[in-house]
């Protein structure tokens, strides 16, 4: 039984007139009962009434099956529950308004069925929409649009990583780390694609963190690495194959990328999740290896949140409501940042903001990671027959 406890809640509650919100308590006997089968869907559902309440959805089938409160006029969603198992009860509780209502079921390996039309009345007027469904196909367009932005992406990062190891060859430390700079704000803002890029990933920006070895254990390699060399005064001649195997490695990620797929169950995901990761580990410093760019990082991973944004937009646009103010937010942490950024290309390390700025920034990017978190269950590809 998988049930979005909390992205959902806040996304069907925020988007919805008829909220609808997940407990994670069992359903009372006075509950009204919905039967669940491959052969039937929603029968139980007597004397429809406004207001919150509880069904208890029961699969009386043998396979598990998922399960959508619609309007059955538009398909559009005010209740859901994933991995309802056989023989297996769990309540979803809802705040109803006027307005008809259908349950939805779709039972692994067979095709959905939607259950008798219940009309609400007597209660209040939806507010607002809930949220119309977003099919695999809905994504096809924002999926080829991102991965020609990672392509293009990638094809930038192997031109810097490029440069960056001439840097390092030629001797000059300066150049290098200006180079460094630019090759890995390059990476950062691909943000939505690093599961697709698998262990490429931890080659190019893994960490030291667990590695026994620490700074010097041989499997820290990549970006931090090279970071750590740089600007701890290592040798550029000994810092060379760390830029080889540095360039090496994205020309690498480059070539199998083409054959790799960005999966739509997680490009709407990760526009939460890459500003949750900016809290995470850039605005604490956890991944500073000396340069002191950490806000840089940020930037950098703020335009990855709105490469993400802009492909998913089409189909946000009329299915979230807060998107004006989501959009606001952005600019407004975007502008934090950038006053950080100096004309002379340095960025303020972190730790040289004062606790007024840090505050700030921090209550900005939490702010906006919020805002972010409802898209992951509203752009998530849904069956729907």
């Amino acid at each position: 039984m998988r049930t979005r406890w909390i992205v959902a809640v806040v996304a069907l509650a925020v988007v919805a007139g008829a909220a609808v919100v997940f407990w994670p308590r069992d359903a009372e006997a006075q509950d009204p009962e919905i039967a669940i089968s491959r052969s039937s869907c929603g029968t139980g559902w007597e004397a429809p009434k406004p207001g919150p309440q509880t069904f208890r959805l029961h699969n009386t089938g043998s396979v598990t099956a998922e399960v959508d409160l619609i309007d059955p006029a538009t398909g559009v969603i005010y209740g859901e529950v994933e991995g309802l198992g056989p023989a297996t009860t769990r309540p979803l509780q809802v705040n109803l308004g006027n307005g008809s209502y259908a349950f939805r079921c779709l039972p692994e390996d067979a095709s959905a069925i939607v259950g008798p039309v219940a009309q609400v009345s007597g209660g209040a007027e939806r507010t607002g929409p809930g949220v119309a469904p977003v099919t695999h196909n809905d994504l096809l367009g924002p999926l080829k649009a991102y991965q020609q932005h990672v392509t293009t992406g990638l094809g930038e990062l192997v031109a810097n990583t490029g440069a960056l190891k001439n840097a390092v060859h030629g001797g000059d430390r300066t150049a290098s780390e200006s180079a460094w700079l630019t090759a890995h704000l390059t990476y950062e803002r691909l943000g939505a694609a690093y599961d697709a890029f698998g262990d490429s990933d931890g080659a190019l920006n893994g960490t030291a963190e667990g590695l026994p070895g620490g700074t010097a254990d041989e499997g820290f390699t990549g970006f931090h690495r090279l970071e750590s060399g740089l600007w701890h005064g290592e040798d550029l001649g000994a810092l060379a194959g760390v830029a080889d195997q540095l360039d090496t490695d994205a020309h690498a990620l480059q070539a199998a990328f083409g054959d790799s797929q960005v999966d739509g169950n997680d490009l709407a995901l990760r526009a939460h999740e890459i500003m949750e990761n900016t809290l995470q580990f850039e605005l604490t410093g956890r991944t500073d290896y000396g340069s002191g760019t950490n806000l840089a990082t940020a930037r950098a991973n703020l335009d990855g949140t709105r490469a993400v944004l802009d492909v998913l937009r089409p189909l946000l646009t009329p299915r979230y409501q807060q998107l004006p103010k989501l959009d606001s937010w952005l600019t407004r942490t975007q502008t934090a940042l950038d006053a950080t950024h100096h004309p002379d290309g340095s960025w303020t390390p972190l730790a040289q903001l004062d606790s007024k700025q840090r505050q700030k920034l921090n209550a900005d990017v939490s702010e906006l990671t919020e805002l972010l978190a409802p898209i992951a269950a509203i752009a998530e590809p849904r069956r729907v027959s």
